[in-house]
């Protein structure tokens, strides 16, 4: 089976990350999609970029979206490439605060209206975000970020409270006794940061459901049919 492959904020290595141009980039060099980032403006407007500040420090909670810069696109724009170019869209919910606000809500409406609820799955490390999305629709994928091993208790217990269908860890931390884990309770593990085509032999042979990287040149090695 091959990995479902997704550009990290796109093509981050060609191209501004999280942007339009990065995300086709993605595409047109074989990959199935591409993951993205969105936070929220003040006036509600929900955008992709990874931090909360932009390069010139001003802070997106604070801006409209008639301040943003032409580079930084809004979710709606995102997601109207993905309709129309039939990408898979894993999107990272951002936050600045423990309790979901209305950018849970607004990011499901708007995967709902571009009819993309199949190809969509919804990821943060914030449980909360997740908990609050799996109430309002439950249709759409979601997916546990980890940055490290946790012990498996509380892997478990997260996983059931979100409703999750999908663990995202970090490369560094998939190893066989995770996939089994994953395997008996059925999530989808999908890892990221992967840049090294040693990590994605070793991580494709392991079974794993997806790969997120910065290169798609590696992560097309998925791909490859080796003896």
């Amino acid at each position: 089976m091959t990995p479902l492959l997704l550009g990290h904020r796109g093509t981050p290595r060609q191209y501004p990350e999280n942007t339009l141009a990065g995300f086709q980039a993605a595409l047109d060099a074989g990959l199935d999609g591409v993951e993205l980032d969105v936070r929220r403006l003040m006036d509600g407007t929900l955008v992709v970029h990874h931090d909360v500040v932009l390069a010139d420090g001003r802070a997106l909670p604070s801006l409209c979206v008639a301040d943003l810069p032409p580079l930084v696109p809004t979710l709606n724009a995102a997601l109207a490439w993905a309709a129309d170019t039939g990408a898979w869209v894993n999107i990272e919910l951002k936050f600045e605060g423990l309790r979901p606000d209305d950018r849970v809500a607004g990011t499901l409406q708007a995967v709902t209206a571009y009819g993309l609820t199949r190809r969509v799955i919804l990821s943060s490390f914030m449980p909360t975000l997740l908990r609050a999305a799996r109430d309002l629709a439950p249709q759409v994928e979601r997916g546990l970020l980890t940055h490290r091993a946790y012990p498996v208790p509380l892997l478990r217990a997260a996983m059931r409270w979100t409703g999750s269908a999908a663990l995202h860890p970090t490369f560094e931390v998939v190893d066989e006794a995770l996939l089994a884990l994953a395997r008996a309770h059925g999530w989808r593990l999908n890892a990221w940061t992967v840049n090294d085509p040693a990590e994605v032999a070793r991580l494709k042979a392991l079974g794993v459901d997806g790969l997120i990287g910065d290169e798609p040149a590696v992560l097309l090695g998925a791909r490859l049919t080796r003896p």
